[in-house]
């Protein structure tokens, strides 16, 4: 009786398998499951390489943030022809000047008229994050826009007109100690801003009341250079690319300049404060920030632009034109570093008073 039973659960087995092997479904020969794993693998591997949707720059405009020559407007002419020039960009660059609240007056229109234009550029300085810092943008704040880059440094400058009484800085100095008020300082940033905080720092390592200081403000370098030229301040707490100019003309006199060393010619002869015994260094950046709302398409070609300009001959050649030193940085190391800079200065402003 076993044996039979075990003779029936046999047959069930075989009957079982043998219509298992009846349905099944062919087998792919070897060579067609080869194409299928690969098809998939190249579809997997295109996706993976998909580029980003393309950005084609139109109509492309560059705000400077001040009146017509500072150093935000040379920054935004200079990179915009330069641009035009190596075939970054069709056609040339609009440039706007946009004066208004040390550079408020753009921030504000950019960030609340023109926050998803991928063909906006706008010039930015620490003059910019200076403000940022101190809140004088009202409630916008650094993470408003996009950090763009920046391509040469600029050096600050402590100048006054070819026939000023003050022929050094320490004549500069003694009077300031005689009398703090008997020299009208006057830049192109408001009170509180880059130009300012440069005297500021300047007479705190000299040993005077940094906000005894008599200082005027104006809508940018150009006005304050104006009004040196024309005797309505004293002193012009500037930058190499808005006073070289001049210097070469003779109509200025540069008693300092605020660099870490000397710099190139035509400001190789002229001596640093810190080498005077006035350990004062202000470093100016040029560069641009963009609406917040820009694509990453847009963010990722003007930053490969901006990389372009500076490794181009004919930029190092406006570049040393302009008084300016070679400096490069672009994307997510130059958003870290205006950030970082932007707090430096907080606490600056915070130990200098002009911040609670």
């Amino acid at each position: 009786m076993i044996r039979k039973t075990h003779l029936l659960f046999a047959l069930m087995v075989v009957l079982a398998l043998v219509f298992a092997a009846c349905t099944a479904p062919a087998a792919a020969p070897a060579a067609d499951q080869g194409q299928a794993v690969a098809a998939e693998s190249g579809q997997e591997a295109a996706a993976e390489e998909a580029p980003m949707a393309e950005f084609t720059p139109n109509n492309v405009e560059c705000i400077a943030p001040a009146n017509p020559g500072g150093g935000w407007d040379f920054t935004c002419r200079s990179v915009s022809q330069v641009m035009s020039d190596i075939g970054v960009v069709d056609g040339a660059i609009k440039v706007t000047n946009m004066p208004g609240g040390g550079g408020a007056v753009a921030f504000a229109n950019v960030v609340t008229q023109r926050n998803d234009d991928d063909n906006l550029l706008v010039a930015a300085s620490p003059a910019t994050t200076l403000r940022l810092a101190q809140g004088q943008y009202g409630e916008f704040t650094e993470d408003d826009v996009r950090w763009l880059g920046a391509v040469g440094a600029d050096m600050a400058v402590i100048a006054v007109k070819a026939d000023s009484p003050y022929e050094s800085l320490d004549d500069l100095i003694a009077a300031l100690k005689e009398d703090p008020q008997s020299v009208n300082f006057g830049g192109g940033s408001s009170i509180g801003g880059q130009d300012h905080m440069k005297v500021l720092l300047l007479a705190k390592a000299a040993g005077i009341d940094p906000l005894s200081l008599q200082y005027t403000p104006f809508d940018g370098g150009g006005e304050a250079l104006t009004a040196l030229l024309g005797g309505f301040i004293d002193v012009f707490p500037g930058d190499a690319s808005e006073v070289i100019g001049h210097l070469d003309s003779g109509d200025i006199r540069v008693l300092a300049t605020l660099a870490p060393e000397r710099m190139s010619a035509p400001f190789d002869e002229i001596p640093t404060a810190k080498e005077l015994g006035y350990d004062t260094q202000w470093v100016v950046f040029r560069g641009f920030y963009a609406p917040g709302g820009m694509s990453d398409a847009a963010y990722d070609f003007w930053t490969g632009a901006l990389g372009e300009v500076a490794e181009s001959p004919e930029w190092a050649e406006v570049r040393q034109q302009g008084g300016l030193d070679e400096y490069f940085l672009a994307g997510p190391d130059f958003e870290e570093f205006v950030k970082s800079q932007i707090a430096d200065f907080r606490q600056l402003s915070k130990d200098l008073g002009l911040l609670q």
